[in-house]
């Protein structure tokens, strides 16, 4: 795994209850179904990536942000 993704994963980790959801994840693990996280974290997590890259993540693009991968893809392009 890359930097970036080891990061989301650490973040995510944060807002999740069951543990065992992370024996078989990967990038297209969606967040809320798959790791189990509750919808209502999402803006808790998106509040801790914003902070952590020193990024702005708009409203119209939270709608998109389903899996790791898409988080990651986000990040990346913010930074660009």
């Amino acid at each position: 795994m890359e930097k970036i993704e080891n990061e989301i994963v650490e973040i995510l980790q944060k807002y999740t209850f069951n543990k065992d959801v992370w024996k078989d994840f990967n990038v297209n693990s969606k967040i809320t179904s798959d790791l189990k996280i509750n919808s209502a974290r999402i803006v808790d997590i998106i509040l801790d990536i914003e902070e952590k890259y020193e990024i702005e993540i708009e409203d119209k693009l939270l709608d998109k942000i389903k899996t790791i991968g898409d988080m990651k893809n986000v990040i990346n392009n913010k930074l660009q």
